[in-house]
């Protein structure tokens, strides 16, 4: 009971300071932002890597990327269960934007730091519009070629959870063309969706094997699912998840 109080208190602490350092990155680094569509990608990286950086020695939650890292420009689709599988992701991909829910938008730094990267945000309440943008809105962009983010499930996941891929993304994947890097995730056991507490351990992002452009959408989806799935489920049983069914 007295270390679980104890780790409750270190999650306080290193929540409170994860969000004073954003505050203080993001003010360092705006000048140059507005300015250079790149210095507020570093700025990001910059944020990302403290994060990690910070969870570790604060928390004892070490974070790890595995597989093969795409640096060109591909459609990323991950397992989301927390705000540190973004912190991970973002982190280790050189030039990221993401498919986001529009009300981020108007959060406080974050807001304009996604829109100044690059992220497309999308109405999720809206699903044929919300695909139209989406498509429009990657065409239309004039930044660097890079590696576009979606959640294929649309929403935090917690482990153990199940929730249907959206077509969204399948749609995504054949208009554009491009190579579609899945990626799985244990973060959820150590980071959940809801709560304060943070648990010590070894939080994992894999990078799985590139499904090729061209493959029929309907096929492309299942396997995507599948993939993703298998693999969070092994990293997740790795750290000591045991679903309701094990």
């Amino acid at each position: 009971m007295m270390r679980e109080t104890v780790q409750l208190l270190r999650s306080l602490v290193f929540i409170v300071q994860m969000y004073l350092a954003m505050v203080v990155i993001a003010i360092a680094f705006t000048p140059f932002a507005v300015i250079r569509r790149d210095m507020a990608v570093r700025a990001c990286h910059t944020y990302c890597r403290y994060v990690r950086w910070s969870a570790a020695w604060m928390v004892g939650l070490r974070s790890e990327v595995r597989g093969k890292v795409p640096d060109g420009a591909v459609l990323v689709a991950a397992k989301h269960q927390s705000f540190f599988d973004i912190i991970i992701i973002y982190s280790a991909l050189p030039r990221s934007r993401f498919i986001m829910k529009r009300q981020l938008m108007y959060a406080p730094i974050l807001g304009w730091y996604a829109l100044r990267v690059g992220c497309v945000p999308v109405d999720r309440g809206k699903r044929g519009q919300a695909i139209k943008q989406m498509v429009a809105a990657v065409r239309n962009d004039t930044g660097a070629p890079g590696q576009l983010m979606i959640y294929p499930q649309g929403t935090r996941v917690a482990p153990g959870a199940k929730r249907p891929y959206k077509v969204g993304t399948a749609v995504l994947y054949e208009q554009l063309g491009q190579d579609c890097v899945p990626v799985a995730t244990n973060v959820g056991v150590f980071w959940p969706r809801h709560g304060f507490y943070r648990k010590p351990g070894l939080a994992v992002v894999e990078f799985l094997p590139a499904i090729p452009a061209g493959e029929d959408p309907r096929a492309f989806l299942e396997k995507l699912e599948t993939q993703i799935e298998e693999a969070s489920d092994r990293l997740m049983a790795e750290a000591g998840f045991r679903g309701p069914n094990a």
